[in-house]
């Protein structure tokens, strides 16, 4: 594989964990109206009548949506300018291994302390992406 390659797997794989999230938000919202858990005007209206498991994913994937817009910049200038290296492959991969575990920690026990140590690392990651691009384009070449 190349190194394009190599940096845009991580993002195929966080892509397949939205549609996952996606996917789990719809079931859970279809069967907790099936079921008279949640009224179909509900479904917009009123975010706190779901079933707390269908609101975890719910949130889990609108965060989705946040922080990671940061990592699809970065990922996307590093190709543009041609500055893919092992350093940023490293960091790409722990940062979307940190949003599976942060997905995984607010879909099951949503453990708050744990969701913001997990948030944090992932922040952490994302930084040195940053960190690291910075000075390849400006100070190292």
């Amino acid at each position: 594989m190349t190194p394009t390659q190599l940096l845009l797997l991580p993002a195929f794989v966080h892509f397949a964990l939205i549609v996952y999230l996606l996917t789990r938000t719809g079931y859970g919202r279809v069967q907790a109206v099936r079921t008279g858990l949640l009224k179909l005007h509900e479904i917009d209206s009123n975010k706190s009548a779901h079933p707390e498991a269908v609101r975890n994913f719910a949130n889990n994937y609108q965060n989705q949506f946040e922080l990671p817009v940061l990592f699809y910049v970065i990922v996307s200038f590093a190709m543009i300018t041609g500055l893919v290296d092992v350093a940023l492959i490293v960091f790409a991969w722990a940062f979307v291994g940190s949003r599976l575990l942060h997905s995984f920690v607010q879909t099951g026990k949503n453990n708050i302390a744990l969701r913001l140590k997990v948030f944090v690392l992932g922040l952490t990651c994302l930084a040195g992406m940053w960190a690291w691009f910075g000075l390849r384009l400006f100070v190292i070449g």
